[in-house]
């Protein structure tokens, strides 16, 4: 386990390379976070309707959301500009919800900027909300234990400093 001086070395540097380095996904500096194959065709017409701010800030790798999920209450862990969250609204629809805990909070604007704009496009106003927390403290951002059918995080946990929890 990390040490606590490690661990918010961890935190900062993340915090300020997703909130303050990249603009947008054109400019992160590796391969790794790619895909290989394509979302489902249902997934990537969502894509298509979530608003240019999200998606060009979007720095995960392929699409951790299954499909068939309507109706049920995701977390996303790391959602960061919350494309991930976006799609899994659309898929949960009206009945559902969604929410997405992350740290940095010019990712977290960029997702909670745009949640009226993609309601608008949807025809009804989704339960997705964009709460600010670290993954390995769901509880202090106020997530509580059994509140979610799905979790789903994306190219997050890797850069977590306490994998153990």
């Amino acid at each position: 386990m990390a040490s606590l001086g490690d661990s918010n070395a961890v935190y900062s540097s993340v915090k300020d390379y997703y909130g303050k380095v990249l603009e947008s996904s054109k400019d992160l500096k590796t391969s790794a976070c790619t895909a290989g194959a394509a979302p489902h065709a249902i997934v990537r017409k969502i894509i298509k309707t979530i608003p240019s701010a999200v998606n060009d800030k979007f720095y995960g790798c392929g699409n951790p959301i299954p499909l068939g999920i309507e109706g049920k209450d995701v977390l996303d862990l790391g959602s960061g500009s919350g494309r991930d969250c976006y799609v899994a609204a659309a898929l949960v629809g009206p009945q559902g919800s969604v929410t997405g805990v992350d740290m940095t909070d010019e990712q977290l604007q960029t997702a909670r900027e745009n949640i009226d704009a993609f309601g608008t496009t949807l025809g009804y106003t989704p339960k997705l909300k964009f709460v600010t927390g670290y993954i390995e403290e769901l509880k202090a951002a106020g997530i509580t234990d059994s509140s979610a059918d799905i979790c789903i995080s994306n190219c997050v946990i890797n850069l977590s400093p306490n994998k153990k929890l």
